[in-house]
């Protein structure tokens, strides 16, 4: 008797010791990894202007649970009129499918210190980001849709 009480004891204590799961982005929506952008398309002033990330340029982001980096490049290696390099970092917040991101590192430093709020949406491999960018000291204000597929590991 006295050894079935000790392990109820013992089975009472170990699960009221342990923690809660905690819900986040990774339980809510598998946004962490590496994802390639393929097409942006920018929204300024009722003008579109739609730039293919396949072909001379490639650009990535990378996120882990609480982080995110970005960079970008071309293809030619800066050396003619395509040339286009940017990058910056920071933090994210995931609520549902609002996800904001704190840009704290920039290339273009005009742009550190803000936030901006977009919608997400995941079908399979592929990220749907949408929403504002809005920097009044820069005289920006548009519309930026951003399609990525997730880079497989390996």
């Amino acid at each position: 008797m006295k050894p079935a009480i000790c392990l109820f004891v013992f089975i009472t204590a170990f699960i009221a010791c342990q923690q809660p799961v905690k819900e986040t982005a990774a339980t809510t929506l598998p946004l962490q990894g590496t994802w390639k952008l393929v097409t942006g398309i920018l929204i300024e002033k009722g003008d579109s202007a739609v730039t293919d990330y396949t072909t001379g340029k490639s650009f990535i982001k990378v996120l882990n649970q609480s982080h995110f980096a970005f960079v970008g490049h071309d293809l030619g290696r800066g050396k003619d009129s395509t040339a286009f390099y940017t990058s910056g970092a920071g933090t994210y917040n995931l609520q549902d499918s609002n996800y904001t991101e704190h840009l704290e590192f920039c290339n273009d430093r005009g742009w550190e210190g803000n936030d901006f709020h977009f919608t997400i949406t995941i079908h399979n491999d592929t990220l749907v980001q949408q929403g504002i960018e809005k920097i009044d000291s820069l005289g920006i204000d548009r519309i930026n849709i951003e399609k990525y597929v997730r880079v497989k590991q390996g």
